[in-house]
């Protein structure tokens, strides 16, 4: 984009420079001027110190070290070049070696920085605690997360991609492009947060918050499943069912082999509902045996039904690969209170039981 002066009769381009052209450097220039004018970057930063690099077995330094309004440590780092270079892997290192940090340990930092610029140390924890406007110290909300802030001249496709990555697995990590312009005999830089867009924040947090409630959703509903078929395999194992010896699943199935290869005897369980079932696949270009291997079935309908005792669902699935016998049953699912699921179970295993006299000696005549 670029930026113009307005004359009284005209609009003269302002021409865009670069850093290196203008022997602006990082350290003696950029994070000077950024160190006791931090403001640039945002109004509710505070730096700690300069240079930050107090551990062991490595001598890497942050550029900037500073605190926001809600107590969390920001870590800045500052590169003059046109595509940030591998800085956010460089932060996102620095950020987990100060994931640790108490406030007694920021306020000796901040210390030992404001004695370098020639402040009193002793105003420290004074100006920390004044700036997070807190009476008394806090430990237990200080540090709760680590911010990220890479401030450069511009920043490559690489380095945005991973960003934006980043940020989509719940990373406060941000980019602010520093674009320097030179007039005649003055220098000038165009500070723009690019990543994310400050007009797109607030729609990003609801996105990121939605996000958010449905992997733990997701999760929650993993974990149901798996305590459900945790106890069903446990009844089936006591029972002397093929599925006792089956590794229970976080989905809303469990399968085992019918002793006929492309078939299972799957147990099925839903939000309100549960079945047993036969599903027939035999693999991809499998669709015309699929549905062959049915209508055999099929004409048996009858007599495995007999066998089994009542009714049985007979689902060709026409539009689909596979096809699928069902036994449905109407005691309830997934959500109904976990005292209920014995009761399911047991029926489940029962009706399984059933399934498999019914249909074995049909699926013993597709034997090889």
């Amino acid at each position: 984009m670029a930026l113009f002066e307005i004359t009284s009769n005209s609009l003269i381009e302002v021409s865009q420079a670069s850093f290196a052209d203008l022997k602006i450097k990082e350290r003696d220039d950029l994070q000077r001027l950024l160190r006791t004018q931090i403001d640039v970057l945002g109004d509710d930063l505070y730096v700690l110190d300069e240079e930050f690099g107090d551990w062991e077995e490595s001598s890497r330094r942050i550029d900037l070290l500073a605190l926001d309004k809600e107590a969390n440590l920001v870590v800045i780092e500052l590169k003059r070049t046109k595509d940030g270079g591998h800085m956010e892997l460089q932060a996102i290192r620095y950020a987990s070696m100060v994931s640790t940090m108490t406030l007694d340990r920021a306020v000796e930092i901040h210390a030992a920085f404001l004695e370098q610029i020639g402040q009193p140390r002793a105003e420290a924890e004074d100006r920390i605690l004044e700036f997070l406007a807190w009476e008394t110290k806090d430990d237990g909300v200080f540090a709760e997360d680590v911010r990220i802030l890479l401030v450069s001249e511009d920043f490559g496709k690489e380095l945005t991609t991973a960003v934006l990555w980043l940020r989509d697995r719940d990373i406060d990590i941000r980019c602010l492009r520093l674009r320097p312009y030179k007039h005649i005999d003055k220098t000038f830089i165009d500070v723009q947060q690019i990543i994310p867009l400050p007009e797109a924040v607030e729609y990003q947090v609801q996105v990121r918050e939605k996000e958010q409630q449905e992997r733990k959703s997701k999760t929650d509903k993993h974990a149901t499943h798996l305590r459900f078929w945790t106890q069903l395999v446990a009844l089936a194992r006591a029972n002397g069912m093929r599925h006792g010896s089956r590794k229970p699943s976080a989905y809303h199935y469990l399968s085992a082999s019918s002793g006929v290869s492309g078939i299972s005897y799957t147990h099925v369980v839903v939000k309100d509902g549960a079945s047993v079932e036969t599903y027939i696949d035999f693999g991809d270009q499998q669709k015309e045996k699929n549905k062959a291997v049915f209508d055999r079935l099929l004409a048996q309908k009858d007599e495995i039904e007999a066998r089994f005792g009542e009714s049985l669902s007979w689902e060709r699935l026409d539009q689909k690969r596979g096809c699928r016998i069902k036994h449905p049953i109407a005691l309830g699912g997934i959500s109904s209170p976990e005292a209920e699921w014995p009761t399911i179970q047991q029926t489940m295993i029962e009706a399984m039981r059933r399934l498999q006299t019914a249909l074995g000696p049909a699926l013993e005549g597709l034997k090889p």
